[in-house]
């Protein structure tokens, strides 16, 4: 009898040291572990035995099972390995020849001068402030000295969402935002970047849709004399050492007393060409000290205190320092101009 269980196994583990194939292998499983395999039927000759002979007998024939199905999955392991590195090598890539090349975006003009506007003044101490651009009146008109019934509203064509909301017309809104949070703490020290919209027709230099960066400074003894430092700094770094600015009396409901602020031209230094229209100077921004009444409606005392703020518009920045002539430029998305303009310039 157990000269018949090791003739058994011998002659299975024979067959599967020969193998060459997983599906063999498996039809080798069926038929040696199978319920009509040899080993099964080994168990039917136990009722020939003897009970003392029994229980060696079946432990042998269990034994014979184990190592047949141990070589079975070692045998499977070789197999699947063998088969794996055939697959590699059928299938195997030329990883040397040229992929093919994704061009990669680059950021929006308006955003990396919106970045260089941010990244002066955080030099500087400033904190970068946002706002909703859908605004509440309040805050856009009201808190800026812009009553409901103020004429300088006319100047500003507003899309309006319903009497009380609208698409904000300045960042200002934001500065609004900024005194009422501060909740009469000083120093404020704020740069507000974002896009506004006005009601206008879209030409060479206008559009209903354009961005700014606007400052705000709150402390005591504010005065226009740091107003004109930090913007001739901002010209400095935006347009090139050596660049002087100029204030022209203005006016702005939100800021008293107001000015316009031009800076000498780059192309000429100064003295006339077709650019500055031969003035020498090119208009950049408007600022002011900080209205009075803006300030006690945001809970601060104006005798004790005082500010400036300026607005700059990022797109007249970008058309003066890029050269670029037509503001719809920069809203065609067109990638032949826009692959212009990959870094700080």
């Amino acid at each position: 009898m157990m000269e018949k269980v090791q003739q058994v196994q011998a002659q299975a583990l024979e067959e599967i040291k020969a193998c060459e194939d997983l599906q063999q292998l498996q039809q080798i499983r069926i038929t040696t572990l199978g319920k009509k395999g040899p080993i099964q039927s080994l168990m039917t000759m136990m009722k020939d035995l003897s009970p003392e002979e029994k229980p060696a007998f079946g432990q042998e024939v269990n034994e014979c099972k184990k190592a047949v199905a141990a070589a079975i999955e070692a045998k499977m392991a070789v197999l699947e390995k063998a088969a794996m590195n055939r697959k590699l090598e059928e299938e195997k890539i030329d990883i040397t020849l040229p992929g093919v090349p994704f061009r990669t975006g680059t950021l929006h003009p308006l955003t990396l001068i919106s970045q260089e506007i941010e990244d002066l003044f955080i030099g500087m101490g400033y904190t970068v402030a946002e706002g909703p651009e859908v605004e509440l009146d309040f805050y856009n008109f009201e808190r800026a000295n812009i009553p409901a019934d103020h004429p300088a509203r006319d100047m500003q064509d507003t899309f309006y969402i319903n009497p009380k909301e609208l698409l904000r017309t300045h960042t200002t809104a934001i500065q609004m935002r900024e005194l009422e949070k501060a909740q009469g703490q000083l120093p404020i020290k704020v740069i507000c970047p974002g896009k506004v919209y006005r009601r206008d027709n879209d030409d060479a230099t206008h559009s209903h849709q354009f961005m700014q960066a606007e400052g705000l400074v709150v402390g005591e003894n504010i005065t226009l004399t740091d107003l004109k430092g930090t913007l001739q700094f901002m010209a400095d770094r935006m347009f090139g050492e050596g660049r002087q600015i100029r204030f022209r009396p203005s006016y702005f409901q939100f800021t008293e007393p107001s000015v316009e602020v031009d800076v000498s031209c780059h192309i000429c230094g100064g003295k006339g060409c077709p650019v500055c229209k031969g003035t020498g100077w090119i208009e950049v921004l408007g600022a002011g000290m900080v209205h009075p009444n803006v300030l006690e409606m945001a809970g601060f005392d104006s005798t004790k205190c005082s500010g400036f703020a300026f607005g700059v518009g990022i797109e007249r920045v970008a058309m003066l320092k890029y050269g670029v002539d037509d503001i719809r430029n920069f809203y065609i998305n067109d990638t032949r101009f826009l692959k212009m303009f990959d870094r700080f310039d």
